[in-house]
């Protein structure tokens, strides 16, 4: 047989496929929240929705979609690299302080997930064991949907905070 194949060819891939794409989404909803972020909303803290400001206060837009990234960021940096340190120190909203400069970031966050995606040959790669820094190790597709379910609760956050603060939400949002 000449033919050559891989796994992507022989549909091996579906759950890693479907995994991309979840990320690409979160990807471009966080850009989208950005896009509808003023300078000034950006870092704005949402008012209070009830007595206790210790439970109920959202954090603002900036540091949602920033903490977003981060999750995002440090599972792939350490899948790839070994680097499990908390990107968010990093990432303060000093540097960080425009909606421009916010996206540029969510772009290289997004061409470090794309990389180690690419790495990914097909679906039996989620079963291998990650070391995390703890000295545990957990799969490949738990750590992943660890990392797309944490990314997406501040991303709702962001999205809560858009709205308290905007009174609108994205096109496509429902909040």
């Amino acid at each position: 047989m000449a033919e050559e194949t891989n796994a992507h060819t022989l549909g091996n891939s579906e759950i890693l496929e479907l995994l991309d794409r979840e990320f690409a989404c979160l990807y471009f909803n966080a850009c989208t929240v950005i896009d509808h972020t003023s300078i000034d909303l950006l870092y704005s803290l949402p008012p209070q929705t009830s007595s206790n400001p210790a439970t109920d206060q959202l954090p603002s837009i900036g540091e949602s979609v920033l903490r977003s990234a981060a999750t995002i960021e440090q599972a792939f940096g350490g899948i790839t690299a070994s680097l499990w340190d908390d990107p968010f120190e990093w990432t303060l909203p000093e540097y960080l302080s425009t909606p421009t400069k916010v996206k540029e970031h969510l772009d290289e966050v997004e061409a470090t997930r794309k990389r180690a995606f690419s790495s990914f040959p097909d679906d039996s790669c989620l079963l291998k064991h990650i070391a995390l820094p703890s000295g545990e190790t957990r799969p490949l597709i738990e750590l992943l949907l660890k990392t797309l379910v944490g990314a997406a609760q501040h991303h709702d956050r962001a999205l809560s905070a858009l709205q308290a603060l905007s009174g609108t939400s994205p096109p496509g949002f429902i909040i």
